[in-house]
């Protein structure tokens, strides 16, 4: 059987972007370019120009033009993971900028989340992770000072908090919870966003032998940054 004239066309443009020939951003030709070249209806270049744009592989700027869509950046919701590293896996260059680094006292919130009886000293840290210059997530975090000591005079330029976190204190329970967001004013300024910007927060909290390390937030541009999991699980759907 024949292939459909629009998957004819849809083949081509995809194999073009998956073969590198038209890099993230490209622009893609337009469908008076692709009824020219295929010698098909015009209709025909558009749905095979909006297939592969409900696809991920095409973005359509109305009055512009149609581009290749860059691969959408994804964190595991489950796994404690190092963003460098998961930069580094996509062949990109890691980069932070420290914005605040200081020893603090739990408020009523805090003191709630660590589990503790009244307030106490925090060590507090907050750092922008970038992606090829590109800020990706901005991360908030507070510190039990018993169970890293020494945290607030590392150089989370070189190493990020969780790779010494990871590497200083064993984890045994993680918790997990993530809501959509506006940015305020400083974390639009922070993430170079507009407040109209949908953010992802993911809110953590780890502990170890009982007593919780520490508490987190990571913000993330919804246009740069996805989370996600995959685990195995029961014929009932329940996690192994």
């Amino acid at each position: 059987m024949s292939q459909p004239l629009y998957a004819r066309v849809k083949d081509h443009i995809r194999t073009n972007i998956m073969d590198g020939v038209w890099e993230a951003g490209e622009r893609v030709p337009s469908e008076n370019e692709l009824v020219e070249k295929f010698g098909v209806s015009r209709m025909t270049a558009n749905r095979a120009l909006r297939e592969l744009t409900a696809d991920g592989y095409l973005k359509r700027v109305p009055g512009v033009g149609t581009f290749v869509r860059e691969a959408t950046r994804t964190s595991s919701l489950l796994e404690l993971r190092n963003i460098a590293d998961e930069i580094a896996a996509r062949g990109k260059k890691y980069s932070s900028r420290l914005i605040a680094r200081e020893k603090t006292t739990s408020s009523e919130t805090l003191t709630d989340e660590f589990e503790w009886k009244k307030p106490g000293t925090l060590y507090h840290l907050v750092l922008v992770h970038e992606e090829d210059g590109i800020p990706v997530q901005l991360e908030n975090r507070w510190v039990n000072p018993r169970k890293a000591a020494d945290f607030l005079i590392q150089n989370f330029i070189k190493q990020t908090p969780a790779a010494y976190l990871i590497n200083k204190v064993p984890v045994d329970e993680l918790e997990h919870s993530v809501t959509a967001m506006l940015p305020n004013k400083r974390e639009q300024e922070l993430l170079d966003i507009a407040a109209t910007e949908p953010c992802i927060a993911l809110h953590r909290r780890s502990w170890s032998a009982g007593e919780v390390v520490t508490v987190a937030t990571f913000i993330y541009p919804a246009s740069r940054y996805a989370l996600q999991s995959r685990y195995r699980t029961t014929p009932q759907g329940k996690p192994l």
